[in-house]
């Protein structure tokens, strides 16, 4: 099931994209057949250790289970191994988030995820990123960023960057844990956190893409209030801006269902978000059929 944008607004969307006016923010969801669902790493490490919960599929609760049980690095090591293992998507499918958003004239990508999936996506299309990740905690300010060892570097579409929000390969990076997500929502409220570059695009973006997030999920709608003082695309009613969202799931009879995704077509258009009721390749697919039409024209 799926509930699709208008023509109107896929014309809106596509020409933000086509003038760099769009930012897209990229979620594990965009992940899905390449890396394990946090769910189950959830479950796995709950096993393993003895989480004494019933919330076993929670992967940040656990996470902050193993960081009080053993140290707060154990549950970072443990995830970032994981992703290590893991195989790279296939960029050559035509509904392949990541390789679909590479196909996209954008200076600067954000994503939540640890892994380098955009960054394999780019070079794949003859692109020179640079990878980055927020200094949101004082381990993390001593490493100097990209701007720092590149002082001419600017995003640009050729030489796009990708920004991870959550952290990547160094495990001080990561947001992951319960403590980690308050710390980083508490750092999320000081105004020189992101880079200027990243504040700039943030702030004169007019249309942006949330794809990969899960139905009500807490990461991002605390993100969403955090974003909202930097980002026009989330305070002015005017502009276009899209939360693809998986319908919701179960057992409930269709009426709760509708009951529960109308009621977040409303949490979201209060953010001044569209919601795209579908998976990451749903959206992806037609963003990339529609984008490949207009381009040749």
């Amino acid at each position: 099931m799926t509930s699709a944008l208008s023509d109107r607004e896929w014309g809106i969307l596509l020409r933000r994209v086509s003038t760099g006016r769009c930012v897209p923010f990229v979620g594990a969801g965009a992940c899905h057949g390449a890396l394990p669902l946090g769910g189950d790493i959830a479950r796995e490490w709950a096993k393993e250790y003895h989480y004494p919960f019933t919330d076993d599929s929670d992967l940040v609760r656990v996470a902050q289970y193993l960081a009080v049980e053993f140290d707060p690095c154990t549950p970072k090591e443990l995830i970032l191994e994981r992703f290590v293992r893991a195989e790279s998507p296939d960029f050559h499918s035509p509904d392949e988030p990541h390789a679909v958003l590479a196909e996209l004239p954008l200076p600067i990508y954000l994503t939540t995820n640890y892994d380098d999936f955009m960054v394999q996506a780019l070079k794949g299309k003859y692109r020179e990123p640079r990878r980055d990740y927020c200094r949101w905690n004082e381990l993390t300010r001593m490493q100097p960023t990209v701007f720092e060892r590149e002082p001419n570097y600017r995003p640009t579409p050729a030489n796009p960057l990708v920004f991870h929000l959550h952290g990547h390969t160094d495990p001080n990076s990561l947001v992951l844990t319960e403590d980690d997500y308050l710390s980083f929502l508490a750092s999320l409220q000081e105004p020189n956190l992101l880079p200027e570059p990243v504040r700039i695009a943030l702030a004169s973006a007019t249309s942006l893409i949330f794809l990969g997030y899960r139905l009500a999920d807490w990461n991002i709608r605390v993100l969403l209030q955090g974003l909202r003082r930097l980002s026009q695309g989330l305070s002015n009613r005017d502009n276009l801006s899209v939360m693809v969202l998986l319908p919701p799931e179960g057992a409930d009879a269709e009426c709760r269902r509708k009951l529960q995704q109308d009621y977040m077509d409303k949490y979201y258009a209060a953010a001044s978000l569209k919601v795209y009721w579908g998976t990451a390749r749903d959206f992806c697919g037609e963003l990339a059929a529609r984008w490949k039409a207009q381009s040749a024209k």
